[in-house]
């Protein structure tokens, strides 16, 4: 089969799908694999990687002219009007907001959403693209406040005096906060987190961290177990969200440095810090907000800037973390792709989709001219 690697045109997406390694293995299974020209640029990957593995080096029309397409984000309506009508597209393709789907099924592309990924089956890490991704945008995160941060992280012992380390606050311990958490420690901060899941602490405090404990009732700490079964977060109660308010503002505060990373899947994300909170912060303080592009996790922050507040706070809005490690970011994201899609190919390479297969069956969004997204309930 005939597998095609475009070139990304989402304004400040600088991934690629495919590595030389990926291809490499593909090619040797037997496939045809042809790479848009430039693809893989700006991710430290030169057309020559490429060919030196054998794949060819095409123009979009080509790349486009595949049985299967690999890309990172979902093809735009320019890009869909390029595909061949019935070929399998596996990318990202934020399917709770995105507005093209019936244009998909429409043109009998067989898509598979990776963000869709059933996170608790032990045989689907290797293709889990957020678990990927975010932990690669977790280290950034902190890498990215130090950088606008005009003090140092670790405490100083100086001749004109103690330098005191920075304080960080991370708010949500996910992947991503996780590895932010790790980071900020590494860097010499003093560290403090908090997340909706109360099975989050131990992780927090084996990586040297303070928890930040809100009080639940017995029915929250019920829906917050599912969750952690899940791997996602859930919608607390207005009595857990008024008491986690308060703790947040006294944390967030007296805080250097802000990272916050809460998102929940097909809902805009959840207001953690409130202006009000943000107007007691100290002058030169940092708050960097992971969630902007679903509505942002904090009052004032805004996609592709740095906006600084009347009391001289910057809060960071700079979307698409990962994309600022495109080699790395890529390379991961690449092994992601090529772990899954070995699973729909049989031994002679032809496609071969098991709906019977809770992974396939769940990132499959559009079939045979039918959106099977979102899925109907019974």
């Amino acid at each position: 089969m005939q597998i095609g690697i475009p070139a990304e045109i989402i304004a400040g997406e600088t991934r690629v799908a495919a590595t030389p390694d990926t291809v490499k293995k593909l090619i040797t299974a037997g496939h045809k694999v042809v790479v848009q020209a430039g693809a893989g640029v700006n991710a430290s990957v030169p057309d020559a990687s490429y060919s030196a593995v054998g794949a060819s080096i095409v123009d979009a029309t080509a790349a486009y002219a595949s049985d299967i397409i690999l890309k990172v984000q979902a093809p735009t309506a320019e890009e869909i009007a390029l595909i061949k009508d019935g070929a399998t597209v596996i990318a990202m393709f934020d399917p709770y907001r995105n507005a093209n789907l019936a244009a998909f099924a429409a043109k009998n592309l067989q898509c598979f959403a990776l963000e869709l990924l059933p996170r608790t089956l032990s045989r689907a890490q290797n293709m889990d693209v957020l678990s990927s991704q975010s932990n690669l945008a977790g280290y950034k995160a902190v890498i990215m406040a130090a950088d606008e941060y005009q003090r140092p992280f670790p405490m100083f012992m100086t001749s004109a005096g103690t330098v005191k380390p920075a304080r960080v606050v991370i708010m949500g311990v996910g992947v991503a906060g996780l590895q932010a958490i790790a980071t900020a420690k590494r860097l010499g901060a003093v560290v403090e987190a908090t997340d909706l899941r109360p099975t989050a602490k131990d992780q927090v405090e084996s990586l040297g961290g303070k928890w930040l404990d809100v009080p639940m009732s017995d029915e929250e700490k019920e829906n917050a177990k599912k969750a952690a079964a899940s791997g996602y977060a859930w919608m607390p109660g207005p009595q857990y969200i008024a008491d986690q308010a308060v703790i947040v503002d006294k944390a967030v505060s007296q805080a250097d440095i802000v990272i916050t990373t809460a998102l929940i899947p097909g809902r805009n994300a959840p207001r953690l810090i409130k202006a009000e909170t943000v107007a007691k912060m100290k002058a030169g303080s940092v708050i960097l907000d992971m969630a902007v592009e679903t509505g942002g996790n904090v009052e004032g922050s805004v996609v592709n800037e740095i906006v600084t507040t009347a009391n001289g706070v910057k809060i960071i809005g700079t979307p698409n973390i990962p994309a600022q490690l495109a080699a790395q970011s890529s390379a991961l994201y690449a092994n992601n792709v090529y772990n899954f899609l070995v699973t729909i190919l049989n031994k002679e390479g032809q496609m071969v989709v098991n709906l019977e297969d809770e992974i396939q069956k769940a990132l499959l969004i559009t079939q045979a001219g039918q959106q099977l997204f979102p899925p109907k309930r019974a």
